[in-house]
Formats: structure tokens, C-alpha cells, sequence
């Protein structure tokens, strides 16, 4: 595992970089998540050997640093990656965004365009989030009594029997995902969908089979967009079925 140390800040992201000598994959994992714990065995899926890896957790998730004084709004995000993408000299870079990483993927875009080669969607979110999404949920969280209402809902979701997820959830800042939980519900302005369909490089999209039917998928299908399909897993595929995960991505690039 690396560590970048953000501009103008003391804070760490950390990261792994694995080899390829093909254009570098990064893997921006989603609300409650995190990449060291998701897209590992992703990354290291045959596949994808001829691609060069870069796995991240967000500041206020997983290994990275988790500060109490910082803005956790999804542009922040994707301010500090675009700056990570020049402080590690990418020229090109394929993003893949996953659910509310997929905002985050998407602002990213919007300040690094020129060396974005491809943007791989995997069941994002681009617009407004609504009742009965984890972060609708965060977001209606009070904040002066944010810590042990947060550990009310790591505790629901774990009665709920969501033992996986919620075993990186306990690990991210409630700070954290709180906030970008409200960024999540408020949207993107001008709206992530918007920016998305602007984009002039090549984006797919990837969907599990047990998320649909998705009115997202089917007006994807519509547009003629390129979309994808991995077998027999939900929203959380990454863990689910790590191979065809990478099998589908590799079906991208």
C-alpha cells in the first residue's frame, strides 16, 4: 500500500498501485465502501494483469486518513483525485466509478477530461438520491448527535444480516458519510446525468443481474448506451463475484 499526501494538507490517502503496462484502471469505490476491501481481488484478476491497478480508499473511508475538518462533498473527492492524477504524472487514465463513487467518477471527469480515456459506470448514482437508499438514509442523520446514530444504523444493517458492507462502513468517518450522503441527495449542479451524457470519450455502464429491472438501465437502453451485465450478483458485485466483475471491465477496455 502507498500513501499520497494531499496539497496543502497533512492528509494521506492510501492506495494500491499495481503493475500493467497498459493505460491505469482507478477504481473509485462507493458509499461505505472501500477499495482495499472491494476491488483487491478485482484488480487481481487475469483479465486485468495487462493494466496497471490503482485502488484508493477515499479520505474518510477505509486505510486513508479520516480528518474531522474536511469537506466531504462529493467535488471535494474528486477535486484531491484529479490532483492525485497529476501528482503521480498519469497521462491517461480509465476511471471506474461504483453507486455513489460513480458521482464521484463523474465530477472527476469533468476537471481531468483531456486524459480520461474510458469511464466505466458500475450501477451509479447520477441523480438526486431517494427514499430507501443508504445514503437518503445518512442524510436524514442528525448531526450534533451524528456518532451514535451512526452506530444505530451500523447496527441495523447488521441485523439485517449486510455483514460485508457494514464491515467497512464501521470503518469510515460518520462525518464522512454523512456528508457526502447529503451532497448525495441534494445532486449534482449542474446535475451528474447532465455532465455525464456531455462527455465526449468512450463510458460503459454495469449492472448486476439481481439489481434489475432499474428504470437507470433501461433508459441507458434506450440512449443505445454500452451496457453490461454480470451474472447472478446484486449491487455489491465486487465481492459477490470478484472474476466476472474484471471479466465485464476487461470487456471495456
Amino acid at each position: 500500500m502507498k500513501e499520497y499526501i494531499l496539497r496543502r494538507s497533512e492528509f494521506k490517502l492510501r492506495y494500491f498501485d499495481f503493475i500493467g503496462e497498459k493505460t491505469p484502471i482507478l477504481f473509485i469505490h462507493g458509499l461505505g465502501c472501500a477499495g482495499s476491501f472491494d476491488y483487491v481481488d478485482v484488480a487481481f484478476q487475469e483479465v486485468l494483469s495487462d493494466h496497471r491497478k490503482i485502488v484508493i480508499d477515499l479520505l474518510g473511508a477505509g486505510y486513508s486518513d479520516k480528518p474531522k475538518d474536511f469537506i466531504y462533498s462529493v467535488k471535494a473527492h474528486a477535486k484531491y483525485l484529479n490532483e492525485f492524477i497529476e501528482d503521480i504524472a498519469l497521462k491517461k487514465v480509465i476511471v471506474y466509478g461504483h453507486s455513489l463513487g460513480g458521482a464521484v467518477a463523474i465530477e472527476l471527469c469533468n476537471l481531468c477530461s483531456t486524459k480520461i480515456e474510458k469511464l466505466i459506470l458500475n450501477e451509479p448514482n447520477w441523480e438526486p438520491s431517494t427514499k430507501g437508499t443508504a445514503s437518503w438514509e445518512f442524510a436524514q442523520l442528525h448531526y450534533e448527535n451524528l456518532e451514535s446514530e451512526m452506530s444505530r444504523k451500523v447496527e441495523e444493517y447488521q441485523n439485517s444480516g449486510n455483514t460485508m458492507w457494514v464491515s467497512t462502513l464501521k470503518n469510515w468517518l460518520p462525518k464522512a458519510a454523512y456528508e457526502i450522503s447529503k451532497d448525495a441527495v441534494s445532486g449534482g449542479k449542474p446535475s451528474w446525468k447532465t455532465g455525464l451524457f456531455n462527455f465526449n470519450f468512450p463510458r460503459y455502464f454495469i449492472f448486476g443481474e439481481k439489481s434489475l429491472p432499474d428504470k437507470d438501465y433501461e433508459e441507458l437502453r434506450c440512449r443505445d448506451e454500452n451496457i453490461k451485465v454480470v451474472k447472478n450478483v446484486g449491487h455489491s458485485m465486487a465481492w459477490e463475484n470478484p472474476a466476472d466483475v474484471a471479466l465485464v471491465i476487461s470487456d471495456c477496455l
